[in-house]
């Protein structure tokens, strides 16, 4: 076995090297996105809040695998703690991989989606970049992530409390169809949006369009989304 006295200055330099480009490489599937993501947070753990609730997480190494678990904290409360069947909502404290802009969103224009929607799409060039652009993806709570579903982001009506996730500043309105962010997020959803829309020729609504763009401005890149924005590229 080579040990790590043996090892030259150049090939320590090397081995550093290839393996940011292990963890920067341009994932082509969602799957590799995944993987990419994992390595990164797991990595960057100054970064490890989620993006809708900013409730803290950690990483599980289980051999070659990374998961993260959600912390308890005051930034969040599980809507459902338990499940109907009497059980533990894992996905109250599991971190998925959200698609700021939906997978339906990005993906119903195609030929593969009115074939079968998403699962005819898998093996589909277009979709799968689209699926695994890292630009568009973010840490959430597994329950906020399933219950937003694939509905649009829109202003909050005045007055409304955000009670449905304890302390997150996050709204599902399920009989609208829609889902009211935080503030602190909203630049970055918009951004989202308009990178995915601009770089794959995806329309957005008129109303929608001007939400982002207002969105954008008015809301500017945060510390945290600059670093992640440079360690992407």
């Amino acid at each position: 076995m080579l040990s790590f006295k043996a090892l030259s200055l150049s090939s320590i330099i090397a081995l550093n090297a290839l393996a940011l480009n292990s963890l920067n490489a341009k994932p082509h599937n969602f799957a590799e996105a995944k993987s990419v993501l994992s390595k990164f947070y797991a990595k960057h753990q100054n970064l490890d809040e989620t993006f809708y609730c900013h409730a803290p997480f950690r990483a599980i190494h289980k051999g070659k695998k990374i998961s993260f678990e959600i912390l308890p904290s005051q930034n969040y409360k599980p809507r459902h703690a338990i499940t109907k069947k009497g059980t533990t909502n894992k996905r109250a404290w599991k971190v998925e991989w959200e698609h700021l802009m939906p997978a339906e969103n990005f993906g119903k224009h195609l030929a593969c989606w009115k074939e079968g929607g998403r699962r005819a799409c898998q093996k589909d060039p277009i979709f799968r970049e689209m699926e695994a652009d890292l630009h568009n993806l973010v840490p959430s709570v597994g329950e906020v992530n399933g219950d937003r579903n694939n509905y649009k982001y829109a202003e909050s009506p005045k007055g409304m409390r955000y009670t449905q996730y304890g302390n997150c500043q996050v709204y599902t309105d399920f009989k609208n169809k829609r889902f009211y962010p935080a503030n602190y997020s909203k630049g970055q959803i918009a951004r989202a949006e308009l990178y995915m829309s601009k770089t794959y020729h995806i329309n957005l609504g008129k109303a929608e369009l001007k939400l982002m763009q207002a969105w954008d401005k008015m809301y500017p890149k945060s510390k945290v989304e600059i670093e992640r924005e440079e360690l992407f590229q």
